[in-house]
């Protein structure tokens, strides 16, 4: 529906790592909490020539918005009970950020359709290998 740009609060070792691509965004979903933006279950990996100051991989991270954002995406996320989405992580000269996604979840009856759909895939994937 709409898309934010955010800075995000990041360790050191959080940097090198990005910059090699190792983080997942599968799963990950941003909320408002106490009128700050947190980002929750973003992995990022560890740096491997970290030694002991290495950072939690599965860790809250902080999402840097204008005050006037977060009240409007307050009012959205708890009014019609959208989601807030990371669609993309990125680097803008030395910064990281994170363009997030205002999103409607999936109606029952759109579950029911894919899982349809990924019922008969594997039936179809099964009998053209001759397992039935």
């Amino acid at each position: 529906m709409e898309t934010y740009e955010a800075g995000m609060v990041l360790e050191g070792t959080e940097v090198k790592s990005l910059r090699q691509g190792r983080l997942n965004l599968k799963d990950s979903f941003a909320r408002v909490e106490r009128g700050e933006v947190f980002l929750h279950n973003m992995h990022i990996s560890p740096y491997p020539n970290a030694s002991r100051f290495n950072h939690d991989p599965d860790r809250k991270r902080k999402l840097l918005l204008h005050r006037w954002e977060i009240k409007r995406l307050l009012g959205k996320t708890a009014e019609r009970g959208l989601t807030l989405i990371p669609l993309k992580l990125y680097f803008k000269g030395k910064v990281a950020k994170v363009e997030l996604g205002l999103c409607q979840g999936k109606r029952l009856y759109d579950k029911r359709r894919d899982i349809a759909e990924r019922e008969a895939k594997r039936d179809l994937e099964r009998r053209l290998k001759g397992g039935i």
